[in-house]
């Protein structure tokens, strides 16, 4: 199940019904921004103790093939995000006692 952020947001309203669910989505958007801002300037982005962090990687140029032809086709260097999660994390989804 993946999450979008209008299921985050709805979670998010349920759990806090006090705050406006309008604040809520402003908070969501800020964060959500700054990491991709943070990730554009080639920066780690660290949640810590809950979730994990956030960077940046450089995918080489290569040749590669064009599965339906087999024609080679020149890939550029590109920037992909990894994700590694925290410790906590890996041993909730693995339901590991500390």
């Amino acid at each position: 199940m993946a999450i979008v952020k209008s299921k985050l947001l709805k979670q998010l309203s349920y759990n806090w019904p006090n705050i406006p669910q309008k604040d809520i989505e402003k908070f969501i958007n800020i964060i959500l921004s700054e990491i991709k801002i943070a990730l554009k300037r080639g920066e780690r982005v660290e949640l810590r103790s809950s979730l994990g962090v956030f960077s940046t990687n450089i995918q080489k140029p290569r040749i590669s093939r064009n599965p339906k032809t087999g024609e080679k086709v020149h890939t550029p260097e590109k920037k992909t995000i990894h994700f590694k999660m925290s410790k906590d994390l890996f041993k909730k989804l693995n339901n590991e006692k500390e």
